[in-house]
């Protein structure tokens, strides 16, 4: 049966530009770097990964017919929504200019894989 998760993995680019980007953003330890991937280990133990891909073509969101799709994204928890956005921001990240909750805000990482810093744990 499986137990738990052991990692999540994002094709990218270039891995370790992404990798510090989610370094900068998350203060996570980075644990791997070299031969197209990268990783960082999360405070419960499990590894956000990087893997470059020669054709990477970046999703698109809110979805649109005929574009990449988003395949998957993270919530993040935050305390304090203002001052998760204003942070993100700082590390490189962009804000969506579509919108649908007071909870939540869609962010988009350098590479526009996007992600969410949410006030509500699910």
């Amino acid at each position: 049966m499986i137990s738990d998760i052991s990692g999540f993995a994002y094709d990218c680019q270039d891995a370790d530009a992404l990798s510090d980007f989610y370094v900068k953003l998350l203060g996570w330890e980075k644990i791997l770097s070299g031969n197209g991937w990268a990783g960082l280990r999360s405070p419960q133990g499990w590894i956000f990964a990087f893997q470059e891909i020669e054709e990477y073509v970046a999703p698109v969101w809110p979805w649109q017919k005929d574009k990449q799709q988003q395949m998957a994204h993270i919530d993040f928890l935050v305390d304090d929504l203002e001052k998760g956005v204003l942070h993100a921001l700082e590390c490189g990240a962009t804000k969506s200019e579509i919108q649908y909750y007071d909870t939540s805000t869609v962010m988009f990482d350098p590479e526009g894989h996007p992600f969410c810093l949410s006030t509500v744990k699910q």
